[in-house]
């Protein structure tokens, strides 16, 4: 298993649905792919001498910056590492 370190977050992507919940099927284009449900979590940042954890737990859905983090691949699975910071929303 892959273990963030400091401010890293493990993210796996989101697979979007192409169907609507009334059974409309969408085109590919209509797909938003900056989802993913989070991994794993490091244990965050020190600023000042304090350690400040980050504040998302394993399988929030999130919402992050489009063409940040890093695309790994581990065991047949693809994972995206990322900076905490880069993460902009939890989706609930």
């Amino acid at each position: 298993m892959i273990k963030p370190l400091y401010n890293n977050v493990l993210l796996k992507k989101e697979k979007a649905s192409n169907t609507t919940s009334s059974g409309i099927i969408l085109s590919q284009k209509e797909k938003n792919e900056d989802y993913a449900r989070v991994v794993a979590v490091g244990t965050g940042k020190v600023v000042d001498g304090k350690m400040h954890e980050i504040p998302l737990h394993e399988g929030d859905k999130v919402m992050y910056k489009k063409y940040s983090g890093t695309d790994v691949k581990y065991e047949e699975e693809e994972y995206i590492l990322i900076d905490a910071e880069d993460i902009l929303a939890i989706v609930e």
